[in-house]
């Protein structure tokens, strides 16, 4: 006989619905769970996590499937759940009270809040029984629950406080900084440089100590700063070369099927928490191959490309275009990460006695492993070079080559065959936006078409099923959702939040740069025009991250104005990036005002966030640097040797539009204006403008070098 189901039974969310069978009387967040919150008068627990987690399924199995702990919640409380990727405005600001309550954040969030949502208790992973510190989940459940119905006066209070602080330091309102003047803003980047090197570790890579995490848009940063000459321009090729190079020999690289694992809990890059992400993925995907244009360092473009490869074949729908969200670390709780690691039985097993001697040398399989739960598991890395194992067995590098890649065929097939890790084929817009936007300029720089059609087909699905265009008096709009993972289950129409929007207006302009083909700049246009109509903050500048709502629920009645980078970009200055980049093509000043205002409004605090203001960085760089546009035009060989050394050399202000003929005539104002009158002629071109003017334009390499020479 099935066991009776909760609410969560009518969700669209894989992990919600991982929940349906669960004795807890479960709601998704909405106003029916806070009515009934408010009749009966009791308070909330509210659990927020997601599909990849694997404490959330820990504490589910030890808490939420035990009969007597649900029987206390149904009792006492009414119960939300709350998916983390489907709702990140619900997340974002929970974590922010519970972080100022108990000090500490993450998943599973768990939060006591007031039937109107305001949380007065909190933490992450409760145990069933007290451990190591941590009081059990069931005293914490009484407590609570104790403290809401005698103690309701200092409870409303604190709630009160909890969210009066989360909004006051979600906004980070700040006197705002004159930005006019080029200099100012081109110190506060230095300023940013300089505080990511002192945090970077020279003989491991990466930044501070473990755990580790991969922080691309600082590495973009730093290779923005490596590519200009002066200043610390070679400390940050130092730090970017050697960070990529470290993670991409890790364990926090999956060595047999590729894509990054999303942290390393050591500060060698080994042991990693095995879910792959598609954020982490995508932004790592344009942090390799941003290096490769300005190194030229092949183990870049190689990385980029293993990128590829995984979410080619894991995280791709290869028949509509798009992305999924995420590939689970385990198969069960009673595992950590044993699909992605080894035994030296297992191994030996697999392989012939020459590929294991390779095998155990260059991948570092040993007897003894380096996963606490099994001691014999091993994570593979790259312990040593080729050239390295070559001499430690009297080989050559050569045979070496060849044995170790029989050796990793015969691992990823006999991998293959173990169940896999659940993939959630859940399709978000932002993350796709993402997604899409690294394709595009890794295919441009790598020369990958099959990388670029995928990217659009990508593009295109999502605009056909997320963008809804303007209508009489109303503003375009984006949602949340591209596609759910199950086709089955009831389809929610969750909004879009700022995210959403930035990342996909900014996946059309690179698809229209790539292109040329108009649509997709009209809509990233569009898209934009929201921002400024229902996001922006008119008075003090920035970009809120949901537009205002009266009848908001809980804590999103907090105003937020994302700054820094969790990991994902964050909102404000991504947003400043795209109004730029518009503002650039249209001279349309409304666009450039409201950049300017957003950074400006951030700029004396924005270097206390260290690490995590890389993004402000770089679209500050947009602000206090000339743009820098080269257009190639043209069909044939000639015009991809143009465009690879147009694309040579990341710079932040730089961008590269690849045009054919007939498509000048349906060009953006500002650049339309900007370009002069071609030669009419079958040649290709290039022309290299730099704010309203353009060089004249050039038909040689050599030519096109001096020009960006002269304008970088």
């Amino acid at each position: 006989m099935d066991s009776p189901q909760n609410a969560l039974k009518h969700s669209s969310s894989a992990y919600l619905r991982s929940a349906m069978h669960q004795p807890v009387q479960w709601n998704e967040w909405g106003e029916s769970a806070f009515a009934r919150a408010e009749r009966e008068d009791k308070p909330i627990l509210l659990d927020v996590g997601a599909v990849w987690c694997h404490w959330c399924h820990v504490m589910d199995r030890e808490s939420y499937e035990d009969l007597e702990t649900a029987a206390l919640i149904n009792a006492h409380y009414v119960a939300i759940k709350v998916d983390r990727d489907e709702r990140p405005d619900i997340d974002s600001r929970y974590q922010a009270a519970v972080s100022a309550i108990s000090g500490q954040g993450g998943w599973p969030l768990t939060a006591f809040l007031t039937p109107q949502g305001k949380p007065y208790f909190g933490g992450t992973y409760f145990p069933p029984e007290e451990r190591a510190g941590r009081p059990s989940f069931a005293r914490v459940l009484h407590t609570m629950a104790h403290a809401f119905h005698d103690q309701r006066a200092d409870v409303d209070e604190s709630s009160a406080a909890v969210i009066e602080a989360v909004e006051h330091n979600e906004v980070f309102s700040g006197e705002p900084t004159d930005l006019t003047h080029s200099s100012a803003g081109v110190a506060l980047i230095d300023k940013l440089v300089a505080n990511a090197l002192q945090q970077f570790d020279p003989r491991h890579g990466g930044f501070g100590s473990q755990p580790k995490f991969p922080y691309p848009a600082a590495l973009d940063m730093l290779t923005d700063a490596a590519s200009r000459s002066g200043g610390n321009h070679e400390q940050a090729a130092e730090a970017v070369l050697k960070t990529l190079h470290s993670m991409f020999r890790g364990g926090i690289f999956d060595q047999l099927a590729g894509g990054f694992h999303r942290y390393s809990v050591d500060e060698r890059w080994v042991v990693p928490h095995f879910e792959k992400m598609i954020y982490d993925n995508s932004e790592l995907l344009r942090a390799y191959t941003h290096a490769f244009q300005t190194f030229s360092d092949p183990t870049c473009a190689e990385a980029a490309r293993q990128i590829m490869r995984w979410m080619d074949s894991t995280l791709s729908d290869r028949d509509l275009g798009g992305f999924y969200s995420s590939q689970d670390a385990d198969l069960s709780l009673d595992d950590d990460g044993d699909y992605f690691t080894w035994t030296r039985a297992e191994a030996a097993q697999i392989l012939s006695p020459e590929e294991l001697a390779i095998a155990e040398l260059y991948f570092d399989i040993g007897p003894i492993g380096d996963m606490h739960h099994d001691p014999a598991r091993n994570v593979l890395f790259t312990a040593f070079s080729v050239d390295q194992v070559a001499a430690r067995v009297s080989s050559t590098p050569d045979q070496v080559a060849r044995t170790l890649a029989s050796a990793r065929a015969k691992l990823t097939s006999a991998r293959l065959a173990r169940p896999a890790p659940f993939v959630d084929r859940t399709m978000y817009t932002g993350w796709n936006g993402m997604a899409i936007s690294a394709y595009l300029v890794a295919a441009s720089v790598l020369r990958l078409p099959a990388a670029k059609e995928l990217a659009v087909r990508a593009l295109d699905r999502a605009l056909a099923a997320a963008f809804v265009p303007a209508e009489a008096e109303k503003p375009a709009q984006v949602l949340h959702v591209i596609a759910w993972g199950d086709p089955a289950v009831p389809h929610t129409r969750v909004p879009g939040v700022l995210d959403d929007y930035v990342q996909l207006a900014t996946a059309a302009l690179d698809a229209w740069q790539a292109t040329g083909m108009a649509r997709y700049f009209h809509v990233a246009r569009a898209m934009a025009d929201t921002l400024l109509s229902i996001f922006q903050d008119q008075s003090n500048g920035g970009f809120f991250d949901l537009p205002a709502d009266p009848g908001a629920l809980g804590a999103l009645t907090a105003r937020r104005k994302p700054l820094q980078d969790s990991p994902t970009p964050a909102g404000n200055p991504a947003a400043a990036s795209l109004l730029l980049r518009l503002h650039a093509l249209t001279d349309h000043q409304p666009f450039r005002i409201a950049a300017q205002r957003t950074l400006e409004c951030f700029a004396t605090i924005v270097e206390h966030f260290g690490l995590y203001a890389a993004t402000f960085a770089l679209a500050l760089g947009r602000l206090v640097r000339p743009a820098v546009q080269v257009v190639i035009v043209g069909e044939g060989v000639s015009a991809a040797e143009l465009e690879s050394v147009a694309l040579a050399r990341y710079a932040v202000n730089k961008t590269v539009l690849r045009l054919r003929r007939d498509q000048l005539t349906s060009l953006p104002s500002a650049l339309a204006a900007t370009l002069p009158n071609l030669p009419p002629s079958d040649s290709a071109l290039a022309l290299v403008c730099v704010g309203i003017s353009c060089q004249p334009p050039v038909y040689t390499t050599q030519d096109l070098v001096f020009n960006l020479q002269q304008s970088l």
